[in-house]
């Protein structure tokens, strides 16, 4: 919402309020605001909040601070493996931007990859990568490091005794994030189930998308075409340059697909309902941007969110927002502001 003010950032831009709407605002930096102040009292009132309104089944569990973790962890694996399903990046993944209900609310300079590159980096603040693409999963476990520190006093008596039982939780966070991930992979490739002999087939294809910086929306969309006949295939070679990577997976993939059941145009639906053919690419962001704040329009605002109301239509008034930018609308930074 506008404000009608002017606000004095890098320059006077206009004033506006975002107003986000979520389960709970709770993240782990509000567990760390009492924990700093070691007022136990709060945490224990603050955890049992969060255990009512998101994680009720804890209640009955023999130690319900450590089901508190837990499920909080499971929760945030399965956020971040949506994530880089979709080739999303947070952009600024700290403990106060981690909401306990694992619900993407805290984010500012985001970005969905246009090409895919396994390290990238949009944010202007995060001069290090810390929080690169690849690099999410980790940080994600980091930060529910950070949970677990703030409820040993409540996981039991002993400090050592709840150290150990933290120390499960997290050892067992990237096992379970693969597992997520793997579901949330499979499905683009038109598998069903993917089981973890799986793996290599798709980590095969990512590989061979950083080689020629493919871009990662369009080459998934295009290959539930391919799943459909020789047309996809083609689209999809020439993403791929012909490069002999591709040229080498593409029969290991139509062999696997030969082993699930059901037509191919089922097959094909089901891809076309897991691969979004339209994001919020980030020109088309910076278009409405710049277009809202220099110009008072707010229309390609408008027409941008419609667009995104239907992220899977591929409808030819969507096909302008499906296309990657030219070389000279391509955006490498974002902000908070975006």
């Amino acid at each position: 919402m506008t404000t009608g003010e002017t606000v004095l950032r890098e320059q006077p831009v206009p004033g506006g309020i975002l107003t986000r709407v979520a389960a709970s605002h709770i993240r782990i930096g509000t567990f760390q605001f009492f924990a700093v102040r070691e007022d136990t009292d709060s945490i224990r009132q603050l955890a049992d909040h969060v255990i009512e309104r998101h994680y009720p089944s804890a209640r009955d569990a023999d130690n319900p601070y450590l089901s508190l973790l837990e499920q909080a962890a499971a929760a945030q694996a399965r956020l971040v493996a949506k994530w880089m399903s979709l080739g999303f990046i947070h952009g600024v993944m700290n403990t106060d931007n981690t909401a306990l209900s694992g619900e993407t609310l805290d984010y500012g300079p985001c970005a969905f990859m246009d090409g895919y590159q396994p390290d990238k980096v949009f944010s202007s603040i995060d001069s290090g990568g810390r929080y690169a693409y690849d690099n999410q999963p980790f940080v994600a476990r980091w930060n529910l490091a950070r949970l677990a520190e703030t409820l040993l006093p409540l996981m039991a008596d002993a400090q050592e005794d709840a150290i150990a039982l933290a120390r499960t939780v997290l050892e067992d966070f990237m096992p379970r994030y693969e597992q997520y991930w793997l579901a949330a992979m499979g499905p683009k490739l038109g598998l069903t189930e993917a089981v973890e002999a799986d793996r290599p087939l798709i980590e095969d294809l990512l590989s061979a998308m950083a080689e020629h910086r493919v871009d990662f929306t369009q080459c998934f969309r295009h290959l539930g075409e391919a799943a459909m006949g020789p047309s996809g295939e083609e689209t999809l070679a020439a993403l791929f340059q012909q490069s002999a990577a591709w040229q080498a997976w593409y029969p290991r993939w139509q062999q696997r697909l030969a082993e699930e059941s059901g037509s191919k145009a089922d097959r094909a639906q089901a891809m076309a309902a897991v691969n979004p053919a339209v994001i919020p690419r980030n020109h088309r962001i910076e278009q409405a941007i710049r277009q809202a704040e220099d110009e008072g329009d707010f229309s390609a605002f408008e027409t941008l969110a419609e667009r995104l109301v239907r992220p899977f239509d591929d409808a030819p008034e969507a096909l302008p927002y499906m296309q990657p930018p030219a070389p000279q609308e391509q955006v490498l930074r974002t902000f908070c502001g975006t």
